[in-house]
């Protein structure tokens, strides 16, 4: 199940979900730990970093370790440092880079002059590790993965000593040294730490630290044969930038000790302080990076940026605000427990930025065509419409009304239920800032039954918002004037999954098994009033009774292509009514 408690800033369960602009932040342990540290005098300035591996595109759960760290560095006067952890080759690519710097610029921050990549330490770290040798704290080992994998042990199980871990340091720099000009085939040797075979903490029982890697670098070329891991790569980059806080996501917690082990053996210009915090877990979604390529090469999306995907790409093609990332952010806080966030509340903050500032625009998704038999044959007239009541300073823009025009097919029945208050034989609707029209005959295909079109009348004293004395209707309903009628595709995106949790899969399943079929519904024939025919890639929008949307990269001069973002239905401000009158 989705946990459907609220969050506030501080990660715990609150009620608090108006907007934090101009809010002085809410603290959290760790905003306590940095004031303990600038009050006591230990820092002068907090330096934090971002530190991904270029193996991927990020998603939402990056997102907020994004604004996390940036947003401290921001909050007290800090620095906060960019740094590409790339010490797999084999999995990382230039596009991943570029990817990486332009969702983080997209979502508001900026790292400056302090751009730094694992890669600029390649030498310094290979000295450190020389360093290591000389100590007697690492060891060239033979052995292969799968033999030290059982001589690891286990959880309950002490590990054993390689056979190779008591060479002399003579040998092992001599191996090492050999291992680097190349002269050894991958898996063959490795470079691992000496610490402690029957330790409890499983990554501290003589880890690797080199291994074997003729793969070529995309900044280092086939400089290096070998390549450090990434335990001792980021505990040593930290210390290099003179980090003062190395924030991180909870998994890493039980590599802290060896964090801290790497950085005590060493002669470091500093200590810099591992502070863990829980990832986001977002419902109905997959945050890794590994599965989420799985979808992409699977061929299951359309790539790293379909709107579907949890990644910053696929939300900022679909239209998501980074403001509205940005506000998420803060609301789930920052916490020690993992927990499940609700999808609704991501929605939810995307929601409500957009209706503060979408031009609301009159779109009709399955048309059915409506003649109105007593309005005059060649006149066009142009309607007033408020681009958005909830900005008085958002203008207004008009709209040709003439002879024909469309509705949504929904919006008619010809066997009306009770309390139906759109349009009907015999029934009077208004038309969005129009006029009341009344429904007089239904047309039929003959071969299929079809409904194909309405007769209706108006009345002509209704118009401009007006109601005529004496009647009053219930309904309203958008339309578009058939004579200019702009195509346009429409695509509908629900949930990729259909499980919440997919921590909770069915034994003999995978996450693949919970896809969901119905998660794009594409409409090729939608039309919408004349005044988007400019709309560009990335504008948004509110279609009036449908959502908003966004237009696509994928359009074209002849048929602008739409995403939805979100739809207008808001489950999480009723979740929230409901939490407060405690039903």
């Amino acid at each position: 199940m989705a946990n459907s408690k609220m969050f506030d800033q501080r990660g715990e369960p609150g009620t608090g979900v108006g907007s934090t602009e101009g809010i002085k932040p809410i603290s959290n342990f760790i905003r306590f730990i940095i004031d303990r540290d600038l009050e006591s005098g230990k820092h002068k300035s907090i330096v934090t970093r971002f530190p991904p591996e270029p193996n991927g595109y990020l998603h939402i759960g990056h997102a907020k370790s994004i604004c996390l760290n940036f947003g401290l560095a921001r909050d007290y006067d800090g620095v906060c440092h960019l740094r590409f952890d790339d010490t797999n080759p084999a999995k990382e690519e230039v596009e991943y880079v570029e990817s990486i710097m332009a969702d983080i610029r997209w979502l508001g921050f900026d790292w400056k002059d302090k751009l730094f990549y694992a890669s600029d330490y390649f030498e310094r770290l290979y000295e450190y590790a020389e360093d290591l040798i000389r100590q007697g704290k690492a060891f060239v080992c033979d052995l292969s993965q799968d033999e030290m994998r059982a001589y690891r042990g286990t959880l309950t199980v002490p590990g054993k000593d390689s056979p190779w871990r008591d060479r002399s340091v003579e040998e092992n720099l001599d191996l090492f040294r050999r291992m680097r000009a190349g002269e050894f085939e991958e898996g063959s040797r490795c470079l691992r730490a000496r610490i402690d075979m029957a330790s409890p903490n499983i990554n501290m029982r003589d880890p690797v630290i080199y291994r074997i890697k003729k793969t070529e670098h995309h900044r280092t070329g086939d400089q290096w044969q070998i390549y450090p891991m990434y335990d001792y790569t980021h505990c040593v980059s930290d210390a290099l930038e003179m980090i003062t806080h190395s924030i991180c996501t909870l998994e890493f917690e039980d590599h802290r000790p060896l964090y801290d082990w790497f950085l005590d053996q060493l002669s470091v210009p500093c200590h810099p302080q591992q502070i863990e915090f829980a990832r986001l877990n977002l419902a109905y979604t997959v945050m890794s990076k590994r599965r989420l390529l799985e979808l992409v090469e699977g061929g299951y999306v359309r790539g790293w940026d379909d709107p579907r995907m949890p990644t910053i790409a696929g939300m900022r093609r679909r239209g998501f605000p980074p403001e509205a990332i940005r506000d998420f952010c803060d609301r789930i806080g920052v916490a020690k427990a993992d927990s499940l966030v609700d999808y609704e509340l991501l929605q939810f903050c995307v929601r409500e930025y957009l209706n503060k500032i979408a031009t609301r625009y009159m779109v009709v998704l399955d048309p059915l065509r409506v003649v109105i038999e007593n309005y005059p044959d060649e006149c066009v007239e142009n309607i007033t419409a408020d681009n958005n009541p909830e900005d008085a300073n958002a203008g207004t823009r008009t709209i040709p009304f003439g002879k024909v025009i469309y509705i949504e097919r929904d919006d008619f029945r010809e066997a009306a239920p009770s309390k139906w208050f759109r349009l009907a034989p015999g029934m009077e609707v208004r038309l969005k800032h129009a006029y009341y029209i009344t429904c007089k005959e239904v047309v039929r295909d003959p071969a299929s039954r079809k409904i194909v079109e309405l007769r209706c009348t108006y009345d002509p004293e209704s118009g401009g918002g007006s109601t005529p004395e004496g009647r009053k209707v219930k309904g309203t309903i958008h339309w578009v004037s058939a004579a200019h009628a702009l195509p346009m595709e429409v695509r509908l995106y629900d949930q990729l999954f259909t499980l919440p949790d997919l921590s909770e899969i069915e034994a003999g399943k995978t996450y693949l098994d919970y896809l969901n079929p119905d998660s794009i519904k594409v409409i090729p024939n939608a039309v919408a009033e004349i005044n988007l025919g400019n709309a560009k890639p990335g504008t948004r929008c509110q279609f009036m009774r449908q959502g908003y949307f966004c237009v696509d990269p994928e359009s074209a001069e002849d048929k602008i292509v739409f995403n939805r973002i979100v739809t207008l239905k808001d489950t999480w401000a009723k979740l929230e009514k409901k939490m407060e009158s405690g039903k």
